[in-house]
């Protein structure tokens, strides 16, 4: 069944709309005290992603208070290498972190493919509680980390500034990075395809980490296992199309060959610009972005401003689709009342290029 507001997933299909519509990357988060309040309600972070009432609960927390379009489902992107075995924690002050991470070619022979309906059911128990919650409000979003950037965490054990460790592998032995990666692309093929059958009507790939690599090696080692996905995941349900996005931090090399791959829309960061992004493509898929994040510390007059800059530079919409977001996640300590005047003037602004 369509959401009643159907604005998004038109977009991402590149058909008309009255609007541009605005989600934003880590929207369910810190910033928003009704998520603390929920989260300190939990006792931990992975307590509050393992419970489909509470995952439920903060999903539509940012869908009551702002006017967005879509609703992503509450998780986290390293549920795929915790069901692995890997042994996720949070640490306060210092992310998540692998009591086993990889580091021998024993170590990924041990790897399987979890079942999306058993290890991680708690995740499709969310993804079916949060749409029946919605009541076709607006569109649910779900998603997944790409096999290259699960490898960086399960490699690194964590977060990391250099990911030294990983590309220290990639270059001494790059077919057992490639075995972690295949195995990695098999697991987010399953949960992915399981999340649209439990009531996903749109999938986002973060491939946070890919635009780390040298130019090559990113076609090498991320790209090629997107296009897998892409490839292997469930194009529709219902007659309903099931759109997907590929997200890459820092992009901007790679726009034409990941347009390529057969994504519905590119997540772009602030770095690029749509303009440019458009005449490569040559609109043949949706964009998706990409106001700084920072932008919503300096101000309403600053936030208006750099929101219309991000919808001109996008242009007037045509045959393509503009999907408005910010250029990566929401930062924890953004005001509430910031938010609200980027929705309101994305909402107002745009519907003048989509006449």
């Amino acid at each position: 069944m369509k959401p009643k507001n159907d604005t998004f997933l038109r977009a991402l299909k590149r058909e008309s709309t009255e609007y541009t519509p605005l989600w934003l990357m880590r929207q369910a988060g810190r910033y928003l005290p009704e998520y603390c309040a929920t989260r300190s309600k939990a006792g931990s972070f992975m307590a509050l992603a393992q419970s489909p009432d509470l995952a439920c609960e903060v999903t539509l927390q940012p869908v009551e208070r702002f006017n967005l379009d879509a609703a992503i489902l509450f998780s986290d992107i390293l549920t795929i290498p915790d069901a692995m075995g890997l042994g996720l924690s949070f640490v306060a002050g210092e992310g998540p972190k692998f009591a086993k991470p990889i580091s021998t070619e024993s170590d990924v022979e041990k790897l399987f493919v979890p079942d999306p309906n058993v290890e991680l059911k708690y995740v499709m128990d969310a993804v079916r509680q949060i749409r029946t919650t919605l009541n076709n409000k607006v569109p649910l979003i779900g998603f997944s980390g790409s096999p290259f950037t699960l490898a960086c965490y399960m490699v690194e054990g964590g977060s990391s500034v250099d990911y030294r460790k990983f590309k220290t592998m990639i270059y001494k032995n790059p077919s057992m990075v490639h075995k972690l990666l295949e195995v990695n692309t098999h697991s987010v093929i399953a949960y992915l395809n399981a999340q649209i059958q439990a009531g996903a009507q749109a999938v986002m790939i973060f491939d946070t980490w890919g635009g780390t690599l040298p130019h090559e090696l990113y076609k090498e080692f991320s790209l090629k296992y997107l296009k897998k996905i892409v490839d292997s995941l469930t194009k529709e349900v219902d007659g309903e199309k099931v759109p997907t996005i590929v997200f890459t931090k820092g992009s901007s090399p790679w726009i034409k060959e990941i347009a390529s791959i057969g994504t519905d829309a590119i997540g772009l960061d602030w770095m690029a610009s749509l303009k440019q992004a458009r005449l490569v493509t040559g609109d043949c898929v949706a964009l998706q972005g990409n106001l700084d994040p920072m932008v919503l510390f300096a101000g309403e007059e600053a936030i208006r401003r750099e929101a219309r800059r991000v919808i001109d530079d996008y242009g007037i919409v045509g045959n393509g689709g503009h999907v408005f977001n910010l250029g990566h996640g929401i930062n924890k300590d953004t005001p509430p009342e910031a938010v609200q005047v980027l929705v309101d003037e994305v909402h107002s602004y745009s519907r003048k290029m989509h006449k």
